[in-house]
């Protein structure tokens, strides 16, 4: 349907031109005097025989809407030029040739008079740059574009703080905040302070194409890496609604809910990410690895190319010691789904973890963790990278482990990544290694003890070790060890007692052969009292461990009570010599000037292999 728009002069119309569906009734002279493409097409139809000039200009920038201000500045209407309408209208005014030769101040002239003013506000910038997107191919022709972005790069690297700029234009009210009435004249108050982000939400208002640009530019000024990942994180939270599906991932970089935006489609969505992740910075940490698992999560998703999953992953493994075991939770989006959660994702980015992570192997030789050791490491509050990997895998396995269609050797491969050194206390593999076990009842004898071989006994911690004592799930050979190296953790503990026991006494005797000064009033109170109440003390610590000891012996005996089970335990492990009763008093302390040898590695070895719990 067309609709025609006539010019009220009072005089006849002799040209009607079409712009889509609007038709202008308009007089030649006004038109020629200032456009050449109008005075060509004029005088190339006037030659030709009609009752009527009609012309067509169905592909001018800005549309019937700029053509209109166009017709109007031809008559010497004056137009009002706003940081919205100047784009289309520069852009209509080069499309018709209105420049210097067809009038003094023609059309070209003002409107770029008008945009240098535009250029220098950050507000009416992001508004002029907003437009450029309705006549894209035209603005970049006559470098609108790149103007406006070089200004907008230039004023988000500049400190706003120094210059004011007035940023968040779409955040401003009509009138200024707290602006105060005196004297019939309205005064803003003082602007408030701006930080490093306040430009996030101007520029997310763009679409795609445009703020790449703008990264682009504000990336070559010099911008630090951590303000460009916070805008990405900001913008692709406003188009990618999955990313906001998840609770940990909501606390970061909130989005105003007064903007409302239209989800894009699928299509449109997997672009829009793909394109995010090639603009995310290389630089390790700068990208939290929360948003980063998000992205992962959203473009299995969608379905994005394996570029870019890949590039994730990597980005992920890099920084893996940060992340969070609820974001690392990623549901199976394959065709073929065997788990619940994708694990051999998982297992892609902890092998990218170990392959860049420069952390030096300590020695691995075997030794006997003492409960206090164990308790020092895990109250410790600074764990390398690897450690805290280490008990995330751990964490991950207990999530993963009670699926039932988590198959053994997926189950092993993830978790003998992790090196023994990287995990102090083993805890958590026990756990996760139990947890496995109770919902998979038909493994094998032989995969009992392959995946009980994932965990260290010497390296449980004494509610661990108790546990794994009573635990009916695990190898007979697996109870037998952590008994036998709890026991052994004992005697190295009443050892000690023994060595410090000996050193009191020492320097008691040493200390009642001093003659002390008698104008030395401090020495009125005997030292010696203080050290028999710690040689009582510890001969009750070290009772107490004897009566410990007999009890392990005892849960021993009653494994080996049925003649069945003692030649299956004889069988299976070897054992030539019976079970020695604890005898307490063949242990009882005595005390000497020489603390007693402790247990030479040979022998506790030997003792081991024949299964002699006895002291």
């Amino acid at each position: 349907m067309l609709i025609s728009r006539l010019c009220t002069t009072g005089l006849p119309s002799d040209v009607i031109i079409e712009v889509g569906e609007m038709s202008f009734h308009l007089h030649k002279f006004p038109l020629l005097s200032r456009s050449g493409v109008l005075e060509k097409l004029i005088g190339d139809f006037s030659g030709e025989d009609g009752p009527s000039c009609i012309l067509q200009l169905h592909n001018i920038p800005g549309g019937a809407k700029a053509f209109e201000l166009v017709a109007k500045f031809c008559y010497g209407v004056k137009i009002e030029l706003t940081a919205l309408n100047v784009v289309s209208l520069r852009c209509a005014a080069e499309y018709l040739q209105m420049n210097e030769d067809y009038g003094e101040g023609n059309l070209i002239t003002q409107t770029e008079a008008f945009l240098n003013e535009v250029f220098s506000n950050w507000a009416d910038s992001i508004k002029a740059l907003e437009t450029c997107e309705e006549v894209l191919p035209h603005a970049d022709e006559i470098h609108i574009v790149s103007r406006c972005i070089n200004s907008l790069a230039m004023k988000a690297c500049a400190d706003p703080r120094l210059f004011s700029w007035p940023l968040s234009g779409h955040n401003n009210a009509q009138s200024p905040v707290g602006s105060v009435i005196w004297n019939g004249i309205c005064t803003a108050a003082k602007p408030h302070s701006v930080s490093e982000d306040c430009w996030y939400e101007d520029v997310s208002f763009l679409g795609l194409p445009l703020y790449k640009r703008i990264i682009l530019a504000v990336g070559s000024r010099g911008m630090r890496p951590e303000s460009i990942a916070g805008s990405l994180m900001f913008y692709a939270k406003r188009y990618l609604p999955l990313l906001s599906s998840h609770s940990s991932f909501k606390k970061t970089n909130h989005v105003s809910p007064r903007s409302t935006i239209s989800t894009p489609s699928e299509g449109d969505q997997r672009i829009l990410l793909e394109e995010i992740v090639g603009l995310l910075p290389n630089q390790k940490g700068v990208t939290l690895t929360n948003f980063l698992l998000r992205l992962l999560r959203t473009a299995m998703i969608l379905h994005a190319s394996p570029s870019c999953r890949e590039n994730l992953e990597k980005r992920v493994g890099a920084q893996f010691d940060q992340a969070a075991l609820e974001d690392l939770l990623i549901p199976n989006m394959g065709y073929t789904v065997e788990t619940l959660y994708d694990i051999d994702c998982v297992q892609r980015i902890l092998d990218h973890f170990m392959s860049v992570d420069q952390t030096a192997v300590p020695s691995s030789s075997p030794c006997i963790v003492d409960e206090g050791q164990l308790q020092l490491v895990d109250g410790t509050h600074s764990l390398t990278p690897m450690t805290m990997v280490a008990n995330l895998v751990d964490g991950y396995l207990a999530e993963v482990a009670p699926d039932v269609n988590l198959k053994f050797p997926k189950f092993q491969s993830l978790a003998a990544v992790i090196p023994d050194y990287a995990r102090p206390v083993d805890d958590g593999i026990y756990h996760a290694i139990d947890i496995y076990l109770k919902a998979h009842p038909w493994l094998t004898d032989s995969e009992r003890e392959q995946i009980c071989r994932l965990m260290n006994c010497q390296k449980l911690s004494l509610e661990g070790s108790t546990h794994a004592a009573q635990n009916e799930r695990l190898p007979l050979r697996v109870v037998v060890q952590v008994l036998f190296f709890e026991q052994l953790r004992l005697r190295t503990s009443i050892a000690g007692w023994f060595f410090v026991s000996d050193n009191l006494e020492n320097s008691q005797n040493a200390t009642g052969n001093l003659v002390l000064p008698k104008n030395d009033r401090s020495a009125q109170v005997d030292p010696a009292q203080d050290h028999v109440v710690g040689v009582s003390d510890m001969k009750e610590r070290v009772a107490e461990l004897e009566k410990e000891c007999l009890n392990m012996k005892q849960e021993i005996e009653k494994l080996v009570k049925t003649k069945s089970s003692w030649n299956l335990f004889c069988k299976k492990f070897g054992f030539k010599q019976k079970l020695q009763p604890c005898n307490p008093k063949a242990s009882k302390p005595r005390h000497s000037k020489a603390p007693p040898p402790s247990p030479s590695p040979m022998n506790e070895q030997q003792n081991h292999d024949n299964c002699e719990l006895a002291p």
